[in-house]
């Protein structure tokens, strides 16, 4: 969005998955956070049950609760109102990463207790049937609908941190100095529009991530939907697409939770799914991450021309959703991208 005086007026960028999750949102966020050097980074979506990786100058963070952001030294890193607070998990990642003075917590976050931990753990059909991380996301969902939960602002080893980030975010915004917000699980995994009742307790859709970071619509300039040139999934559920371990193993797609450790089941790329996450997000961008798992040669490649097999795979992917690829992922590293949303000089 450009003003009158043709200063480009960063709003805010929102960072969604358009699958099962493990779409390389952490590494997009990160990756978006060293480009545009936004002045804040919002943690949305769920919870600490969402581990995103992040690969940066030798340094692999998996991060629960804090934001991909932390790449940037310059970027203010908040959580929204809108995600679950496990204060030992985020208290454990300020300090083994040394951010505790540039992290804010919104005051108004619901907090998991024990006794949610407990209560999921102990239910069988979450346990069993669903095979939910146990994260106790579902019970503190609950108990802020109740209004029985515990908020942020009531944790006294919180107190240091409290924010209303919505505000900051929002004085980002007005100022034009950025924002990106990091959602979290997929598409897939949405509450309203996955496949219920094997999905994750909330939405996970471009909209609620921007109202958890207190964000409105005419905030975001951009939303960026990631997905993953071969889908996986951690947990039960429908994925038409699914391919047998053997035939993973082959393909070199071998990759664990980072929160459960539970072996991702792994998939060929679901068109009619991409599709329908595309209708229902909306996103001015596209991101493909994952290239290097179907053309071993583009691992690392940040510029310049892809081989034939990488080429024909992005492709097959415009072609079926009629939108360009703007971002491609080719490898783990935050710098591992090939980016032709700057090279074609911006909105398309």
């Amino acid at each position: 969005m450009t003003d009158t005086t043709g200063k480009r007026d960063a709003r805010a960028t929102i960072v969604v998955g358009g699958q099962w999750g493990d779409e390389a949102k952490g590494k997009i966020s990160s990756y978006l956070a060293l480009r545009d050097d936004p002045a804040v980074a919002v943690r949305a979506g769920l919870g600490p049950g969402a581990g995103h990786t992040v690969v940066h100058e030798g340094r692999t963070l998996r991060l629960r609760q804090v934001p991909s952001a932390i790449v940037n030294p310059r970027t203010r890193l908040l959580l929204g109102a809108g995600v679950l607070i496990r204060p030992e998990v985020l208290l454990r990642e300020i300090e083994e990463n040394g951010v505790a003075g540039r992290i804010g917590v919104d005051y108004r976050a619901t907090v998991i207790d024990p006794a949610h931990l407990a209560a999921e753990q102990a239910d069988a059909g979450l346990r069993d049937k669903v095979r939910s991380t146990g994260s106790g996301h579902g019970p503190a969902l609950a108990g802020r609908a109740m209004r029985a939960a515990r908020r942020a602002e009531d944790v006294p080893e919180l107190a240091p941190y409290l924010t209303d980030a919505a505000e900051e975010a929002n004085r980002a915004v007005d100022a034009g100095d950025g924002v990106v917000v990091e959602g979290t699980n997929g598409f897939g995994l949405s509450v309203l529009f996955g496949t219920y009742p094997y999905t994750v307790g909330k939405d996970s859709t471009a909209s609620t991530a921007a109202a958890d970071a207190g964000l409105g619509p005419l905030a975001v300039d951009e939303v960026v939907l990631v997905l993953r040139a071969h889908p996986t999934r951690v947990g039960a559920g429908p994925f038409p697409t699914e391919i047998d371990e053997r035939e993973a193993e082959r393909l070199g797609v071998v990759e664990y939770g980072t929160v459960t450790g539970r072996r991702r089941r792994v998939g060929g790329f679901d068109m009619a799914q991409a599709r329908e996450a595309v209708r229902i997000n909306r996103p001015s961008r596209i991101a493909l991450t994952f290239l290097d798992q179907v053309d071993p040669a583009v691992l690392g490649q940040d510029g310049g021309e892809l081989p034939e097999a990488a080429r024909e795979f992005v492709k097959h992917i415009e072609e079926g959703l009629e939108r360009p690829v703007d971002l491609i992922g080719t490898g783990p590293g935050s710098g591992h991208v090939i980016d032709r949303w700057v090279r074609t000089g911006g909105a398309r």
